[in-house]
């Protein structure tokens, strides 16, 4: 009984002393809370001014702080607001860190007329015309990041639409934040080994496997690059696993578009000689994962794409462009030369085994690129989007405070810009049999009407009054 009586009074001061710890902390939360809340009190804007009363290191914030429930909340009202007009990031509310600058990134709408919000954010292959931060306020940026392929969205290519902004983030060198190397993750892995294979073994591979592959599922794009396999493939042989021109198959396993970047596809990418490396459109510096991989994996690209790409090659040496030959005959004897020549052949893999990078602009451009690809140590690129726009924002209000002029940015033509496509003269209009209905002729006159679009979308936007997209179209087809 005793025992009984002991444990009972063993339990009750347990009890007590839990009881009187959640008291203890709960007044340090609470009081916390208040601290926390004095400091950010003593450096805020006042009237669309930013009073600084002292200088703080900004913590990354409570996560309950940062949400929107129509309040005046932390981030609204007390840094400037930058919405992103296009969901991308699907973020209601964040308070972002940039240096010593701190903006609040929303796909909040509602925040369109807030006094605070400075700059609308855009993602190009979402920018509709159905919708738009119509009427513009004087102080209102707009920035537009595309990265992507002009045939997601021609109408940007235009000096009338891409003049509409202020800034930029595109595969454009001349844009304010180029992301021309998007693809590329370091130069590391440009002189990395670890998948080459032995000029010996590729040889003994021949015996199976032809010397050049493709790997396509995207048919009929702009660039025609289909077209030109074709007649290519009536001279040399060619692997092709994609869903376009498919002649071998991949694994089961590697046969989804999410496995190209497998270790398993790498290595049966690998054991080729070239690669044909065709982009999906010709346009300078948009250069994709089509030219940087096989360059990573120790085969030769033979390239169609981007007119500049001479600035970007890691040697003289280390690519075979297919516009310097006037016809894929041409190309098709070149690359059976190198085919049999070994001492030829290393010469364009001489850069690749001895690690040695000679092109400049490539070395200074990643070594200064202010993202990184697939790195978690580093932004990625709409991180460093989003802090140039906040950084431009935070240098107008800081003019604003000294009673200086503000500065107006804008997008100039070159910052997004692409020819119109065309097609191989040697190819048949007419799509193969078992090819269905051929994508390739609806880019010209797409292109074409790309132009009208931008056009009319440049005037409806300084009339600067909301429009429907009847009004848009009607004044795209005005006679």
């Amino acid at each position: 009984m005793a025992w009984i009586q002991s444990r009972k009074l063993w339990v009750f001061c347990l009890c007590v002393t839990a009881t009187v710890f959640l008291i203890v902390t709960l007044q340090v939360v609470v009081e916390l809370g208040k601290f926390e809340r004095k400091k950010f009190k003593d450096s805020s804007f006042q009237d669309g001014l930013y009073v600084e009363e002292k200088t703080m290191d900004l913590n990354p914030f409570p996560q309950e702080a940062l949400a929107l429930h129509g309040k005046n909340t932390l981030g609204v009202g007390s840094y400037p607001i930058l919405l992103w007009w296009s969901p991308l990031t699907g973020e209601t509310g964040r308070l972002g860190q940039c240096g010593a600058d701190t903006c609040f990134f929303t796909i909040n709408r509602s925040l369109q007329h807030h006094r605070m919000t400075k700059a609308f954010l855009f993602y190009g292959t979402d920018f509709n015309v159905d919708s738009l931060p119509l009427p513009r306020s004087a102080h209102h940026d707009w920035a537009l990041l595309h990265e992507e392929s002009p045939k997601n969205n021609y109408k940007l290519f235009h000096k009338p639409v891409i003049t509409l902004f202020n800034h930029t983030a595109t595969f454009s060198r001349h844009s304010h934040l180029p992301l021309t190397t998007q693809y590329l993750e370091s130069v590391e892995v440009l002189k990395s080994q670890r998948y080459v294979v032995p000029l010996k073994s590729k040889n003994n591979l021949r015996k199976r496997l032809a010397p050049l592959v493709y790997v396509q599922s995207d048919c009929d794009p702009p660039s025609d690059r289909d077209s030109y396999v074709r007649e290519l493939m009536t001279y040399i042989e060619v692997d092709s696993y994609g869903e376009c021109l498919r002649n071998k198959d991949l694994p089961e396993q590697l046969r989804s578009p999410a496995t190209m970047d497998a270790d398993g596809f790498y290595r049966i990418i690998a054991q080729y000689k070239f690669i044909l490396a065709f982009e999906n459109a010709v346009c300078d510096d948009y250069i994709t994962e089509k030219f940087w991989r096989p360059l990573k994996l120790g085969v030769v690209p033979v390239y169609y794409g981007s007119p500049s790409i001479s600035d970007w090659l890691p040697s003289n040496r280390s690519a075979i462009l297919v516009s310097e030959f006037a016809h894929p005959k041409e190309l098709a004897s070149f690359i059976r030369q190198l085919d049999y020549d070994d001492q030829l052949y290393e010469t364009y893999m001489e850069w690749k085994l001895k690690g040695e990078i000679s092109n400049h602009r490539l070395l200074t451009t990643l070594r200064e690129r202010k993202w990184g690809v697939q790195d978690i140590t580093q932004d990625n690129y709409i991180d460093a989007f989003e802090c140039m726009v906040c950084g431009k924002v935070w240098e107008n209000i800081r003019l604003q405070k000294q009673g200086l002029p503000l500065k107006r940015w804008k997008a100039e033509a070159m910052h997004l810009s692409c020819p119109e496509p065309t097609t191989f003269t040697f190819s048949s209009p007419v799509p193969l049999a078992g090819h269905g209905s051929s994508l390739r002729e609806i880019w010209i006159p797409s292109f074409q009407q790309s132009k009208r679009e931008a056009q009319a979308l440049r005037w409806l936007v300084d009339r600067n009054k909301n429009f429907s997209s009847q009004e848009f179209w009607a004044l795209v087809f005005k006679a």
